[in-house]
């Protein structure tokens, strides 16, 4: 079988490929499934019914030692920092071969070089006609990863023939992946882009079920008493695990179960953003109960990656002329919506803050969904259901923008001052390596919990409290966070926190941070295994 070869990735992949280095040519393969690619159902059958190749079809020559290694991208999820690129490469030895969905890659989210010790191979599409029409945008993703293993399996097989592979690192939605590890005696560790809590929740999900009967399915206990003191509401669980008799809550549990023959988990988080939690599963792991997880973050995009990607932007040219910490900062990421209510509730907030302001306005929800991926056509403008007149009342003091912004050079940028933000994970590491205090507004999945450890467990956040009688954040509450963040004493208190969260996480991924410690503990790992197969 042939598979398509191409010199490009994005700094994520980069990142990881490269983190075990070059010295001995060890080969390291990544399968990538970009969830970002996957927003609706009709684009991905068009994709994958008509997909085609425009690289050259090569057979791959390989070098003395191989690891696979499985990663599948959140929106928003396309880089670590360049600058720990370099130096994975320059002090381990693999190589790296990333293997991508086929259907699903995108060759501008890929930059145009990579180390010559990475390549990128593509695995042929897959037929997905056959899914219901109305087929859950994960359930889709899932099936195609499902129905490309054939095709992953030939390929492993043909480098296993030749060549030891050091370790396969499937992230936590190609968990289905795991079994070639197992077939090949190969190490399998899970790449999980969210943070140890919620990989906790997973836990123990599948540690309820331990003596669970077949086809036996319990709620979990309300509350959840999490590491730290954390303790989660069953409002406060991603939608999925709130009750047992939920579809998709056997999936879930099976995919946890899974986990288990992982021989660990990199997890995108840094040990002094989750201390407690680092040491609950140390504890887990050290009676069997769960693999070891290692702390590897915070892995983002960097400032200059995202200049280089986005060039020139009207919007950081209005905030160069703000002056500094002046500017709050409001964005619901690539996949969050907001009611026609609650944008028009906003609106009115920020302009009776009396702040500057930067306002991302995504399309809103039509249909009281607060996820709402590739939502809106190319023709709709999100800035058409601002409140009349909102826009002329505040030129000067605030911008709205459609849809989009460069969010890691904003964050960066000296006139930011605080983040209104829905705690998706890649934000909140984002804002966490910038020092950026925090308005938390959780939307969907997992951003509750988030918020939650970001309020209570790390305190650079505040939370403005929605009514009770539908969920919507009055104008009042939000001019009042907005304030008090911005002048207050808790938000003083909050502003020092967040500083000291941005020096731990440059601590973490210094030379001598527990970041860098535990890569280089996996990499030790992988090491010896191969010599003991050698």
């Amino acid at each position: 079988m042939q598979f398509y070869a191409r010199q490009t990735q994005t700094v994520a992949q980069c990142s990881f490929a490269s983190v075990f280095g070059d010295a001995l040519k060890t080969l390291l393969i990544i399968v990538l499934a970009d969830y970002d690619r996957c927003r609706s159902v009709e684009d991905t059958r068009t994709q994958s019914s008509n997909a085609t190749s425009t690289e050259t079809a090569t057979e791959f020559s390989y070098g003395p030692h191989q690891a696979a290694y499985t990663i599948r991208t959140w929106p928003g999820f396309h880089g670590e920092n360049q600058n720990s690129t370099n130096t994975f490469v320059e002090h381990h030895a693999f190589a790296a071969t990333i293997v991508t969905f086929h259907s699903l890659s995108d060759p501008q989210t890929l930059p145009s070089s990579l180390p010559a010790s990475v390549t990128i191979a593509a695995l042929p599409a897959v037929q997905i006609e056959d899914l219901p029409a109305d087929a859950l945008r994960g359930t889709v993703l899932v099936e195609i990863i499902r129905r490309s293993l054939p095709s992953l399996r030939t390929l492993l097989l043909s480098i296993s023939s030749t060549t030891p592979i050091a370790a396969m690192v499937p992230d936590f939605l190609c968990s289905t992946a795991l079994p070639l590890a197992t077939e090949l005696g190969v190490p399998a560790y899970i790449f999980f882009a969210s943070n140890m809590n919620f990989l906790y929740l997973m836990h123990c999900l599948v540690e309820l079920h331990d003596d669970a009967l077949p086809g036996e399915y319990r709620d979990l206990p309300e509350p959840i008493a999490m590491p730290g003191g954390l303790s989660l509401r069953r409002a406060d669980l991603p939608e999925g695990y709130r009750s047992s008799k939920a579809t998709v809550y056997a999936r879930l549990l099976e995919a946890g179960r899974r986990y288990r023959l992982a021989d660990g988990f990199l997890a995108n988080t840094f040990s002094e953003m989750e201390p407690a939690t680092v040491e609950s599963f140390k504890q887990v792991a050290a009676r069997g109960a769960f693999p070891p997880v290692f702390p590897v973050g915070p892995l983002v995009r960097s400032n200059s990656d995202e200049e280089a990607a986005g060039g020139a932007s009207p919007l950081l040219e209005w905030l160069d002329r703000q002056p500094a910490t002046s500017v709050v900062y409001v964005s619901f990421g690539s996949g969050g919506a907001l009611s026609v209510e609650q944008t028009a509730e906003l609106a009115a907030g920020l302009e009776a803050s009396g702040h500057k302001f930067l306002w991302v306005v995504r399309m809103p929800s039509l249909d009281g969904r607060a996820q709402a991926f590739g939502a809106g056509g190319d023709d709709d403008d999100p800035l058409a259901w601002l409140p009349e007149g909102f826009q002329q009342r505040i030129e000067g003091r605030g911008l709205a923008v459609a849809a989009w912004a460069p969010q890691v050079r904003v964050l960066s940028h000296p006139a930011t001052a605080a983040f209104v933000s829905h705690c998706g994970w890649n934000s909140t590491l984002e804002d966490a390596v910038a020092g950026v205090p925090m308005i938390a507004w959780p939307l969907h999945t997992e951003q509750s919990m988030n918020a939650l450890l970001l309020e209570e467990s790390l305190g650079v956040a505040l939370r403005p409290r929605a009514r009770e009688d539908g969920g919507v954040v009055a104008r009042e509450e939000v001019a009042a966070a907005v304030k008090e963040l911005m002048e207050g004493d808790k938000g003083r208190a909050v502003r020092r926190r967040a500083e000291e969260l941005r020096q731990a996480a440059a601590r973490a991924v210094s030379p001598e941070g527990s970041s860098r410690r535990a890569l280089e503990d996996v990499a030790a790992k992988w090491k010896a295994a191969l010599r003991g197969y050698m």
